[in-house]
């Protein structure tokens, strides 16, 4: 697909949001959409998607079958999830039984079972967002377009979007995708196009960035709040340990972390990250991989430890 000479302004005289775009995507290319608030970030998917109409220059070659999931799935609508996903694959195109299979895979795959016969005015955001995303995907897409699809969603539909998004590039698909949370870092080899005031520029291949793995241990009351920071600075979540068990009365105390540090306090979990995420540099004083406002390793600060392995 491409976008040829393509500028985009919402009133006959209003300001342009987007100006001379040109760029292509290929068959089973990745692009993240990066860019400020504002940007034209979102303005970029939907002309990519087909939902608006550039002002002027032109869409080439977009593939006849493209997946969209906007960034809030528009869930005032009188349908039940099943009732719904059913009536999208027969605007897919799909035959009756390839719909019911469809949707009944999506429907499983994404934890939405439960759900079939609840309406969708009564969903919460993430699971309106894994509707959002089993409508997009019921037709193999020749083009799947993303806007901020990890936002809301649980830990377990987050590990599944790359997934999904592989898959549709094995199948020859292209695929574009913003993301402010930093789980485009799950994307290697993903081409980066940046839209600043309205202009969009590819940036070069940086030929891969260090990184470094910091392993914290939180209280764990305050478990949800220490990922949600980290997954917002822009790192990516290796993995998350369940709580320590205190030691019983009498045991011996454990020894100080590798670094320096306190040792963990009872009733903590472990977040395992890894730093050095391309899209957010970490601030100044802080070693690479540490959210901000984390401590740096061994330097136990209200009782929190972390290891950093380089």
């Amino acid at each position: 697909m491409r976008l040829d000479g393509v500028w985009l302004r919402y009133h006959r005289h209003g300001p342009w949001v987007l100006r001379q775009v040109d760029a292509t995507i290929g068959p089973g290319e990745v692009a993240v959409v990066l860019g400020r608030n504002g940007a034209g970030k979102s303005t970029l998917l939907q002309l990519a998607a087909g939902v608006l109409r550039p002002s002027r220059g032109r869409m080439v070659d977009r593939p006849p079958t493209v997946g969209w999931v906007p960034e809030r799935f528009p869930a005032d609508q009188p349908f039940t999830v099943g009732d719904y996903l059913a009536a999208m694959g027969r605007v897919a195109g799909l035959p009756g039984p390839a719909a019911d299979r469809a949707v009944r895979r999506w429907v499983e795959r994404l934890g939405l079972t439960r759900f079939s016969d609840v309406r969708l005015p009564q969903l919460s955001k993430g699971t309106a967002q894994k509707v959002g995303l089993a409508q997009a995907l019921l037709r193999p897409p020749g083009l799947l377009v993303l806007d901020e699809p990890w936002e809301g969603l649980d830990a377990a539909a987050r590990e599944l979007v790359p997934e999904m998004i592989g898959e549709v590039l094995a199948g020859g698909g292209a695929v574009l995708v913003s993301d402010h949370r930093g789980e485009t870092v799950r994307l290697p080899g993903a081409r980066r196009w940046s839209v600043t005031d309205g202009t969009l520029t590819e940036e070069a291949a940086s030929g891969g960035s260090a990184v470094a793995v910091v392993e914290l241990a939180v209280p764990a009351a305050g478990l949800a709040a220490a990922v949600a920071r980290l997954r917002a600075d822009g790192h990516q979540i290796l993995r998350v340990r369940e709580p320590a068990v205190p030691p019983a009365a009498g045991s011996p105390a454990p020894s100080p972390e590798v670094g320096g540090g306190s040792p963990a306090p009872p009733a903590a979990s472990a977040v395992e990250a890894v730093g050095g995420s391309p899209d957010v540099p970490g601030p100044p004083g802080v070693e690479p991989g540490a959210g901000s406002g984390t401590p740096q390793a061994g330097a136990g600060r209200s009782g929190v430890t972390s290891e950093v392995t380089r």
